[in-house]
């Protein structure tokens, strides 16, 4: 009979809410962020025989995300995620491994200490530590972007079940989402960021779309190309369709001006974009919810 084993594991502390409220001069400034954790190792007698005694708890790891906010400070959250990964891995003995996923929103200043939400997405960053190797993927999601023309989708696969009309004139949006691994961790993290962010747009902007993918494709391309520093990127658009009303039964013509836009079901487009000579990701892209 084959032997029944336990397979990868992890523990954590899933999204941890932590604000950061800066005080040192009259204008405050706020950091507000959402922290997931996950440590690896050999945990195996806590699942076979329930031994806790290399099990640092998951609201150890929870305190220890707002006490880091205090005694390091959230500067860059790839700069806050490495420091408590560093710390997970260096200074917890039974930990071999750990990872550290970090989600920054935006708040706009109204006076020296009131504040609006702002930011038109969610910034990320997730650290993975593992066998002394670092590894960073950055990126951004929710960011919510439309073009009222440049885009197309005609000349496409058809079977007995095909009904989509052809067309060279189409809304196109979608809400990216857009990660990116860093070679190495000497980066200047909000400028490389922001640059990133702008590129993004701009080909979203720029470039005559005869499909979302071709549009993908030219985005993370122009992220390789103008940043050394990366490596791949990774993007993921759900492409929100926005479909002509038939207004012809009240006599009115519709050349493309009133649309209904359905929320679901929607295209899911996700790609890769990555160079040749890329060194291997190890596990940088594995998530904190899956072992894959």
């Amino acid at each position: 009979m084959s032997k029944i084993v336990l397979g990868p594991n992890q523990y954590g502390k899933a999204e941890n809410r932590v604000v950061r409220i800066y005080r040192d001069t009259a204008e405050h400034e706020i950091r507000d962020v959402n922290v997931t954790t996950a440590l690896r190792g050999d945990f195996a007698a806590a699942h076979t025989h329930g031994d806790q005694r290399d099990v640092l708890p998951t609201d150890t790891q929870k305190n220890t995300c707002y006490a880091y906010a205090k005694e390091k400070g959230i500067g860059e959250i790839e700069d806050y995620a490495l420091d408590l990964a560093r710390h997970f891995v260096t200074d917890i003995e039974p930990v071999t491994g750990a990872r550290v996923v970090v989600e920054e929103y935006g708040w706009q200043r109204l006076s020296e200490h009131a504040f609006v939400r702002a930011g038109q997405e969610v910034r990320t960053a997730q650290v993975t530590l593992e066998n002394d190797r670092e590894w960073v993927v950055s990126g951004l999601k929710d960011l919510t972007v439309l073009k009222s023309t440049g885009s197309e989708f005609h000349g496409f696969l058809r079977d007995g079940y095909t009904t989509l009309a052809e067309t060279r004139d189409r809304i196109m949006a979608t809400s990216l989402v857009a990660r990116w691994r860093y070679l190495h961790t000497d980066v200047d993290w909000g400028k490389a960021y922001a640059d990133i962010r702008s590129i993004l747009l701009a080909r979203f902007a720029e470039v005559h779309s005869l499909a979302l993918q071709q549009t993908l494709w030219e985005m993370g391309k122009g992220v390789l190309e103008a940043h050394s520093e990366v490596a791949e990127a990774m993007l993921s658009a759900p492409n929100k369709h926005h479909f002509a009303v038939d207004l012809s039964p009240f006599g009115l013509d519709n050349p493309n001006e009133v649309f209904h836009a359905d929320d679901r079901p929607y295209g899911l487009i996700e790609c890769n974009v990555t160079r040749d000579d890329a060194p291997d990701a190890g596990p940088a892209w594995q998530t904190v919810a899956g072992l894959s």
